[in-house]
């Protein structure tokens, strides 16, 4: 009790706590576009239900991660060298895990692309298997939780402000998370927009386990734009379509 009165009376500790929550949420927010188009594969009626799943496990992914905070700094120890560069777990992690998003984001695209062609043929809808998405969606939460708890380790000292940063950022992905999924289904171009950022992820991964450390902030600064240039490119449609409208 007097270590948490202590923290909410220190202004050094309420600093790593709005600091972190920022980057816990742009973090969540790669996670929950991913989430989105996951469940967006799933019949209508289970695909809030999917989201939900996929945010719990999300928060008790990272929650477990956090909890074993010495594990994961054992991680970093090499298990050996290649080209003159130590390899340790945490490596052959980020590794794996930036491979699965690129695999996922490639063949995503794929299908996006070549199977809505084909789609139009048959006429009717095939929706993907309940369990089979859960288990992308854990997948993907592990990777994404591993790389959140890194991010958190960096900035704070006390377990306490990373798990109270990590639930404010789920509550948040929870609020959002089925307005992001509406507006990424209204929109095609989104969302190959949104998995060409999983692939995007998916490299800085790979680099980073390659020890190539590539700045998150021109990650997201490049998403940015291209975001802003496709809300444009959107205005632009509407506008076009409300002037050939007949009056």
């Amino acid at each position: 009790m007097t270590e948490i009165m202590a923290l909410l009376t220190d202004p050094t500790a309420w600093a790593a706590f709005i600091t972190l929550c920022a980057l816990e949420i742009v973090l969540g927010i790669d996670n929950l576009i991913l989430l989105s188009i996951l469940s967006d594969k799933l019949p209508p009626e289970q695909r809030k239900a999917a989201r939900r799943i996929g945010l719990i496990v999300a928060l008790v992914a990272r929650i477990l991660l956090i909890s074993l905070i010495f594990w994961i700094a054992q991680l970093k120890d090499p298990l050996f060298t290649v080209f003159d560069k130590d390899i340790s777990w945490r490596d052959i992690i980020l590794v794996v895990g930036g491979l699965f998003l690129l695999a996922k984001g490639t063949t995503e695209i794929h299908e996006k692309i070549e199977g809505a062609s084909a789609e139009k043929g048959v006429g009717k809808t095939v929706y993907a298997n309940f369990g089979a998405v859960i288990v992308q969606i854990m997948i993907m939460d592990i990777i994404f939780s591993f790389d959140s708890v890194l991010t958190a380790v960096g900035i704070a000292d006390h377990k306490s402000i990373m798990v109270a940063a990590i639930i404010v950022s789920v509550i948040f992905m929870l609020l959002a998370v089925n307005v992001v999924s509406d507006f990424i289904n209204r929109h095609p171009t989104v969302k190959i927009l949104a998995l060409s950022y999983m692939m995007l992820i998916g490299m800085a991964l790979i680099g980073e386990g390659l020890h190539f450390h590539i700045p998150k902030g021109y990650l997201y600064f490049s998403m940015a734009f291209s975001f802003g240039v496709e809300i444009a490119n959107m205005l632009v449609r509407t506008r076009s379509a409300k002037a050939a409208a007949p009056k």
